[in-house]
């Protein structure tokens, strides 16, 4: 299973009751933060899952209401203890970027690792627990979306076995150890496992418009974190020009993608009563909901699934 919490929903600037967007993921224990705006720990503060085993901090683009809050997050990281590496991703110039930002952070006490993605760069990233894939979005600058996927092996397959010749007495331990030694033959676990089952996909974009490689990019996600920057049909030519959603937009991705579930986030300033417009929204792709400040879920293997 993986828990998810929408830290906050907020573009462009923090407000009273509404800090900038960014994603916590948790794994096994370990954590993944995408984005970090202006109060990122304040928010993760309150919601208290810690800093330490913050792992992974992958950037979507470096305007200053998705990073600005880094400095701050990576010495509240270096105070809770950390001494392992912290592994950065995002686009081309994050080295830069970030060096810039460190200027106020210059000692810690764990080195920073940098992963810089373009259109070259294989995806998916395997680092430590997570499995990062990513997805050029269509913004005024360089910017991804990311999925979080989490692989589910194949049942067992007792025909295999037998076929190979495997007595039965084994079978228990060679799913236990993964390997087993008969009559000088080593059996491995991939020889005797079905096909790789359904797993758990997350994916998360903002500032972008909604272009068909993200439908793509999104399709089969269990739930489906997309920007919703205006929630007026007549923002659309805003939208169009700055490079954002509309709520409709984003509800009509997440129903050609066919995702299970769509949180809206990356509200605009303006847009101070998004429940206005998620009706609108929810004619479109039923399974729509607000994001809010520390909402969370926890997402589990898609029961009875191959």
């Amino acid at each position: 299973m993986l828990d998810i919490c929408l830290l906050g929903t907020g573009g462009m600037m923090p407000m009273p009751n509404r800090f900038l967007t960014a994603l916590l993921a948790r794994l096994n224990g370990r954590m993944l933060l995408i984005d970090c705006g202006e109060g990122t720990q304040v928010t993760m503060k309150q919601l208290g899952w810690g800093f330490k085993n913050i792992d992974v901090i992958c950037f979507t683009h470096f305007h200053a209401d998705h990073i600005s809050g880094l400095p701050g997050l990576l010495l509240t990281i270096g105070n809770a203890g950390r001494t392992e590496p912290l592994h950065l991703v995002g686009p081309v110039g994050l080295r830069y970027v970030v060096e810039g930002l460190r200027r106020i952070a210059p000692e810690l006490p764990f080195p920073l690792e940098y992963t810089e993605i373009d259109k070259q760069t294989p995806s998916p990233l395997e680092i430590g627990v997570f499995r990062i894939h990513f997805c050029a979005a269509d913004h005024m600058v360089p910017c991804y979306a990311y999925r979080l996927e989490v692989q589910r092996k194949g049942r067992f397959d007792p025909q295999k076995a037998t076929a190979l010749g495997l007595p039965r007495v084994l079978w228990g331990v060679l799913q236990k150890k993964g390997s087993v030694v008969h009559e000088g033959k080593e059996y491995r676990a991939d020889m005797v496992m079905g096909e790789d089952r359904k797993g758990i996909r997350v994916v998360y974009c903002t500032d972008s418009r909604p272009v068909s490689r993200l439908q793509s990019f999104a399709t089969g996600a269990q739930l489906f974190i997309c920007e919703g920057m205006y929630g007026e049909e007549e923002k659309k030519p805003k939208a169009i020009e700055h490079k954002h959603m509309l709520f409709s937009e984003a509800a009509q991705l997440a129903k050609a993608a066919g995702v299970e579930k769509l949180w809206l986030t990356h509200f605009s300033p303006a847009l101070t009563e998004p429940e206005a417009f998620l009706e609108q929204a929810r004619t479109i792709f039923p399974m729509t909901e607000l994001g809010e400040e520390r909402k969370c879920t926890t997402v589990f293997f898609p029961e009875g699934k191959n």
